[in-house]
C-alpha cells in the first residue's frame, strides 16, 4: 500500500521569507508589521471617545492604500513573571518575606491555572504590491517569467536589488505615515524586526504551544 505523500507545513504559510525586517510573500508582495497599543475607551468621557473616534475616521481617510488591523487573542503567559518571583524568593533574606512571595506565587499560579486570563495585542499590517518583484535569493535566481530568461546576469541582478530597495522605500514610507498617523490619536506603533515577527508567526502556527517570549509594545 503506498504510503500517503508528506506535506511540510511550510507550503501553507504564505510567507517566502523575512528581509530586513520586512515580510516577502510568496505572491512577491511586501508586508511590514507594528505592534500598536490600546486605548482603553471605556475610562474615557463620551466626549473624549467621540474625539477618538473622529481623529481615527479622520486617519483611515487620509489612505492611499489598504491597511490590515489584526487583534490577537492569547492566552496569557506567565511563566516569566513566576520565574521573576522565584528568584525574588531565593535571595529575600527576610523569612517572613519569603514565605509571603512563596504564597503569592502559588496563589497566581492556580488563579491562571483555573481560569482562562486573555490578553490581547494590536497589529497593523502595512502592504506594498510591486508590479514586479525579485524572487528570493535574486543572487542565483530567476528573472520574472514574463521577460523570457532564467538566469541573472550581474547587471540584471543589480537592477532587480536596486528595485527592490526601492519597493522597500517605499513600504518605509507607508509605515511612517501609519506610526506618525496613529501617534496623532494616542496610539504608539512600533514596527516588528526579524526575530520578533519569527516569534510572532511561530505563536500563530503553534497556538497550544508555550511561547518562549511575548512581543511586547515597551521593549
Amino acid at each position: 500500500m503506498a504510503q500517503p505523500e508528506s506535506f511540510p507545513s511550510q507550503q501553507f504559510v504564505d510567507i517566502e521569507e523575512i528581509r530586513d525586517d520586512v515580510l516577502i510573500l510568496k505572491t512577491h508582495g511586501l508586508r511590514k508589521i507594528l505592534i500598536v497599543s490600546g486605548i482603553n475607551t471605556e475610562l474615557k468621557s463620551e466626549e473624549e471617545q467621540n474625539m477618538i473616534y473622529y481623529a481615527y475616521q479622520n486617519f483611515l481617510n487620509t489612505l492611499d492604500f489598504s491597511l490590515q488591523m489584526i487583534v490577537h487573542s492569547r492566552k496569557l503567559n506567565i511563566e516569566g513573571y513566576l520565574d521573576f518571583l522565584g528568584e525574588r524568593q531565593k535571595i529575600e533574606a527576610n523569612e517572613l518575606l519569603k514565605n509571603g512571595i512563596e504564597e503569592y506565587r502559588e496563589f497566581i499560579k492556580s488563579f491562571v491555572a483555573d481560569h482562562d486570563i486573555m490578553t490581547k495585542t494590536f497589529f497593523a499590517v502595512v502592504p506594498f504590491e510591486p508590479i514586479a518583484m525579485m524572487e528570493k535569493g535574486a543572487l542565483t535566481k530567476f528573472l520574472p517569467s514574463f521577460l523570457g530568461k532564467k538566469k541573472t546576469t550581474t547587471e540584471e541582478t543589480a537592477a532587480l536589488e536596486d528595485r527592490y530597495e526601492e519597493h522597500v522605500r517605499q513600504l518605509n514610507q507607508r509605515t511612517d505615515q501609519i506610526t506618525a498617523g496613529l501617534q496623532a490619536i494616542g496610539l504608539r506603533a512600533v514596527p516588528l524586526n526579524k526575530e520578533e515577527l519569527l516569534e510572532l508567526f511561530y505563536n500563530l502556527y503553534n497556538p497550544k504551544s508555550t511561547e518562549k517570549k511575548s512581543v511586547n509594545i515597551n521593549q
